[in-house]
């Protein structure tokens, strides 16, 4: 038995497991988009598991995954910093995408 959820739902159900924090709003939309690509593409359904997701995925900004993986942020401008390191993130885990305010959604490695 399966229920299809929308972005909203998605939200919500972060708010109800006491989760909100995790993410940011456009965080959520983020993950939500990859989660619905990935089941797209390989034709596997994801089980809504909050806790799960937030031990597998995290929301940081550039200056925060610089820091916590010893990455030197290069660039010219933050557009170009965060291209930069998106790519060398997609090394090593699979990266989500972005928010509008330049913050990475990424699977956790």
């Amino acid at each position: 038995m399966k229920t299809t959820i929308s972005v909203y739902d998605f939200r919500d159900a972060f708010q109800q497991a006491n989760r909100q924090d995790n993410f940011s709003y456009d965080g959520l939309r983020v993950l939500f988009e990859a989660l619905e690509e990935y089941e797209e593409s390989c034709g596997d359904e994801i089980e809504l598991d909050v806790i799960a997701l937030c031990c597998e995925y995290s929301e940081e900004t550039l200056e925060e995954i610089a820091s916590n993986y010893g990455y030197d942020l290069e660039g010219e401008d933050e557009d170009e910093q965060r291209d930069n390191l998106i790519e060398w993130l997609n090394e090593r885990t699979f990266v989500c995408g972005y928010t509008k305010d330049n913050s990475i959604v990424y699977q956790n490695f």
